[in-house]
């Protein structure tokens, strides 16, 4: 059966002839528009004229303007099926012409076989277009930012590292401006988070007016954005586009007749000075960042090399980092991973903290950029390894033998070796089973994971687990899911965040736990604050979750305590 109101572009047939065919498919539907065109130099006209379902051709190897149409066609018309409806032509020129596109051949006179090929082209049509649409839709949720249109950190990123390799002249400047936005956390609670959405797409429209070519944006995290400007010719540049940004808050921002304030810090770095490739100006950006919310608000600030004109927090020396293991400053917290079907644990999060004499409690976020820069990873990775390595065979021999510990470890580390053996070594002198190790790497680790795959298998041939965190943003290949000994995903905060909750995440979400599940794979939602996080999560069926709401990090003794709920009853 046909459909409806089918338009056909009858190609080298004659009024007479395309009367009759017209008849003929009427037979089987009656709403059928034909138009018969006996000029090839016609056919690009018609394609203009009218959104044609499927062009049939009436010429075959005798006439020479099947090549003439199927040029036409390619040019114009390539989305259109093309079928020829002719008298009988040789296997060999059949064959010629599928390989040239076209989508079937049918021998004049075999009607309902003309109607079938009709109907099935019209269908992997469409199922082409819903393909390519979804794929579209993916791109976007993939690498540009829903609530603002910009591009994510991963395709930022990309276009910068583009720029830089093209980028032959290292004496011309480019600089990096890290903006974080304050005030938001309050207009959200006060006014609620629909307010801060319209907040942040107002900010979001000032900021573009800077955008260009040369000067590219990005967000990059709920209240931060960074530009990427190499339109700068000196430091004087730098700073007048800096004073640009900071200007943009001394206007208020108005929603629902209201008017709202907010701050802004800006962290700089400059290429080269401050490093060649994008990953480095935004660490080095970060840093400045830091520091100039330490000062005050509305300030902005250049990141300071070790070279003693500019230096950035002093007590992020590589000797200060040291002496926090000698002097056993170090601590690792422990977070629980939650079963939400039952309450139980599943396992528990290790998560590195340092206690800092002068500047008190540091979280990994403040501190694993200075670890970085000191060059301590490694031996830093190695401490926290041991620890965790140690507290988890301690709950083991207590009776909580089915307790896996997760690890967040470098990738810098991963790469190298020495830290494999150290891993395996450390496990025989702890007396841990393997399988109660779970080592998690970030996402774009599966980027680049053709590198160490050796490490990583024969890691994971002792039992040894792995996680990929910060799922579902990065664009990572699925491809390296399916040659890796990966266990779980743990789900990119942004997914899941109550401030940005919308159907779009819920079908990403949905669709990674659907793949999860086919690969074997657990799925672990990270950062719950609230509870109407749990609502995308139930919705999407994600199993496992971990984050403040269920429990902040805590030390091993009150860890144990936990551990002790769960033998009466769930968590609270």
């Amino acid at each position: 059966m046909l459909r409806n109101n089918l338009r056909l572009l009858l190609v080298g047939y004659s009024e007479t002839d395309a009367s009759q065919l017209r008849a003929e498919l009427s037979k089987i539907n009656s709403k059928i528009n034909c138009k018969a065109i006996t000029d090839a130099n016609d056919i690009r006209i018609a394609f203009y004229e009218c959104e044609w379902h499927v062009l049939i051709c009436n010429y075959t190897e005798d006439s020479g303007s099947l090549r003439e149409v199927l040029e036409v066609w390619k040019q114009v018309g390539r989305d259109i099926p093309f079928v020829i409806y002719a008298d009988e032509m040789s296997d060999d020129r059949v064959i010629s012409a599928i390989h040239y596109g076209v989508h079937d051949y049918v021998y004049k006179g075999h009607i309902a076989r003309l109607s079938f090929v009709i109907e099935r082209e019209l269908n992997n049509l469409e199922i082409k277009r819903t393909k390519l649409q979804a794929e579209s839709k993916i791109y976007r949720l993939t690498y540009y930012d829903n609530l603002t249109g910009f591009p994510k950190r991963n395709l930022f990123c990309e276009k910068v590292t583009s720029i830089l390799s093209e980028q032959s002249d290292r004496k011309k400047l480019a600089s990096v401006f890290l903006i974080k936005i304050g005030g938001l956390p309050d207009i959200n609670s006060t006014y609620g988070y629909h307010v801060g959405d319209m907040l942040i797409q107002q900010l979001s429209y000032r900021m573009s007016v800077y955008t260009n070519s040369q000067c590219l944006l990005s967000r990059i995290g709920g209240s931060k954005f960074v530009f990427f400007n190499c339109d700068v010719k000196n430091l004087e540049d730098i700073q007048k586009f800096a004073d640009k940004i900071m200007h943009m808050v001394s206007i208020p921002i108005v929603i629902n007749d209201l008017e709202f304030y907010v701050t802004l810090n800006i962290g700089i770095s400059i290429y080269p000075t401050n490093g060649d490739t994008i990953s480095l100006l935004l660490a080095n950006a970060e840093n400045a960042l830091t520091d100039s919310q330490y000062k005050w608000h509305n300030s902005c600030r250049y990141f300071l090399n070790r070279t003693g004109e500019i230096s950035t927090k002093r007590i992020f020396t590589r000797e200060a980092l040291r002496k926090a293991i000698i002097n056993n400053e170090l601590e690792l917290l422990y977070q629980p991973i939650i079963n939400l079907d039952t309450g139980g644990l599943r396992g528990v999060e290790a998560i590195l903290r340092w206690n800092h004499p002068e500047a008190g409690p540091l979280t990994p976020g403040e501190l694993f950029p200075f670890i970085y820069e000191n060059g301590l990873i490694l031996e830093i990775g190695k401490w926290t390894l041991k620890q965790a390595c140690l507290q988890a065979k301690f709950w083991h021999e207590m009776g909580y033998d089915a307790l896996t510990i997760a690890l967040a470890i470098s990738v810098t580390g991963f790469d190298q070796i020495h830290f494999i053996k150290y891993v395996q070594n450390m496990l025989v002198e702890t007396g841990l089973p393997p399988q109660l190790l779970e080592l998690e790497l970030p996402e774009s680790f599966l980027q680049g994971a053709e590198f160490c795959m050796d490490n990583l298998r024969e890691l994971g041939d002792t039992g040894v687990r792995f996680s990929i965190s910060h799922y579902g943003t990065g664009g990572a290949s699925i491809k390296c899911l399916n040659r890796l000994p990966v266990n779980s995903l743990k789900l990119d905060p942004e997914l899941t965040s109550n401030q940005h909750a919308c159907a779009d995440n819920l079908a990403v979400v949905t669709a990674i736990n659907a793949m999860a599940k086919k690969l074997g794979l657990s799925v672990i939602a990270q950062d719950i604050t609230v509870k109407e996080q749990l609502k995308i999560l139930y919705e999407a069926q994600c199993k496992f979750a971990q984050g403040s709401y269920f429990s902040e990090p805590v030390s091993a003794e009150d860890f144990l305590k936990l551990l002790e709920q769960r033998k009466t009853g769930t968590l609270d």
